[in-house]
């Protein structure tokens, strides 16, 4: 059975350049612990991958640490045949080049294309909930400590919205970095702190239960799912921030085998399931091709650059 299965491995390149051949098999480097967040949604986004890129079975494998980078480390050191790929997501990309030193990461992989777009949202407890974003902003210049801004870790999306808004409103923030999204937002509904910036993915259901409600989101439009959720740019804060996620791989893929990819990943995108798990799940079903997405990750990586010369949001020696 081993054996099988690393042939199948060597092979997938071939099944992905000349379909119609019997099933192979693709691996897919998912940067994140079985069970987590990141995981599951790679895992959800598994069959509808399998489902447009045909006769291909994929299967996951999971490469914790470094906050997403070992799993692109690994990505990096596979064989450029489309036997392995790595789910990309960015910010992600882009901070571990800044926080970690790993500066070669985009010669080493190169971005295939996105198909998920998740905005990160500012949310407080319904129970004790503040106006707006401005209410934070504005407190926070009179007392620092006076509005508690709980975030998923240092280094994470929305953590790293939270430093941007902080720059933005030229004022100090009272930043409250836990372990996970989860712990964030559970601290969030317990009112052990204002509010909390979390993917929209993360809030949603508490969102839609009435546990949370939503003071803004760093989007240019409102979301379709929470109408009434005003952008952050409406109430003066132009700070768009977003999750995108799709598939990487080793630099130096066959432009055949990537571009069977991007078709096969423009189909997921236009799937009606896809898109009613996306309006479901908090993200929106939208393609971004690798050029396009390996722009905005420079554009991030140069502002985030920035960002860390006067704000590093990991303690020394960490990671």
């Amino acid at each position: 059975m081993i054996r099988r299965r690393h042939l199948l491995f060597a092979a997938a390149a071939t099944a992905m350049a000349r379909p119609g051949r019997a099933s192979q098999t693709l691996t897919l480097l998912v940067g994140a612990k079985p069970g987590s967040a990141t995981d599951e949604g790679a895992r959800s986004f598994v069959p509808f991958l399998g489902r447009h890129l045909k006769f291909t079975d994929i299967e996951v494998r999971n490469v914790p640490g470094g906050a997403g980078l070992a799993g692109v480390l690994a990505l990096a050191e596979a064989a450029p045949t489309g036997a392995v790929l790595g789910l990309g997501a960015t910010p992600m990309l882009p901070a571990r080049m800044v926080d970690r030193g790993a500066a070669d990461l985009m010669k080493r992989i190169m971005l295939v294309g996105a198909v998920q777009k998740e905005p990160i949202a500012i949310v407080s407890a319904a129970a004790t909930p503040l106006g707006s974003v401005q209410d934070i902003v504005g407190r926070a210049g009179e007392d620092a400590d006076a509005v508690p801004l709980g975030t998923p870790p240092p280094g994470s999306p929305p953590h790293l919205a939270a430093l941007r808004l902080q720059a933005l409103a030229a004022t100090r923030l009272n930043i409250v970095a836990f372990p996970s999204a989860t712990a964030a937002r559970q601290a969030a509904i317990a009112g052990n702190v204002a509010a909390a910036a979390l993917g929209l993915s993360s809030a949603i259901a508490d969102l839609r239960e009435g546990r949370l409600v939503g003071l803004g989101i760093a989007a240019s439009n409102r979301a379709e799912v929470f109408p009434d959720m005003p952008p952050l740019r409406d109430v003066g804060l132009n700070l768009s921030a977003y999750v995108r996620r799709g598939l990487a791989a080793p630099t130096g893929l066959p432009d055949d085998v990537a571009d069977r990819l991007r078709a096969a990943m423009q189909a997921v995108v236009a799937d009606p399931e896809f898109v009613d798990q996306a309006n479901a799940s908090g993200y929106l079903a939208t393609w971004i091709d690798g050029i396009a997405w390996t722009g905005s990750a420079e554009t991030e990586q140069a502002e985030l650059s920035q960002l860390w010369a006067t704000e590093p949001w990991l303690q020394e020696g960490a990671g």
